[in-house]
């Protein structure tokens, strides 16, 4: 197992990692709306909080030298499911040929009460 860092996505704020190969697959920790610079929330809404999140994913595949096109796998907590149809239309235009497969739930709060959060799983180049 070999464990990633990239300062362009936030700092862990608990004990772990920003995510682990193993077998040729990334498992990234769920990524939250925060600055990879100052650690604050980003964004207020659902929209401007899910574009910062796919930021923060699309640094950490950078690290690994991976892209959207090879994530297997989403799980997507909201805060509100009312959010669900803005959320899916920011969430759709980080993919371009392969769509992952995917869960959606809604939760009763997320780290510093931000309105959204998404962990990955992708395939890597080792």
């Amino acid at each position: 197992m070999k464990s990633i860092h990239t300062d362009q996505a936030p700092k862990a704020i608990g004990p772990y990692v920003q995510g682990n190969i193993v077998n040729g697959l990334l498992f990234a920790s769920g990524q939250v709306p925060l600055s990879p610079e100052t650690g604050e929330v980003v964004g207020t809404t659902i929209q401007e909080q899910t574009e910062q999140v796919l930021k923060n994913i699309t640094a950490i595949l950078a690290e690994v030298g991976s892209d959207f096109d090879h994530i297997v796998k989403t799980t997507c907590f909201l805060k509100d499911m009312n959010d669900f149809a803005s959320f899916n239309e920011i969430y759709a235009g980080a993919f371009s040929n392969q769509l992952p497969a995917r869960s959606a739930v809604e939760v009763a709060r997320l780290p510093k009460d931000v309105l959204i959060e998404i962990e990955i799983i992708a395939m890597v180049n080792e």
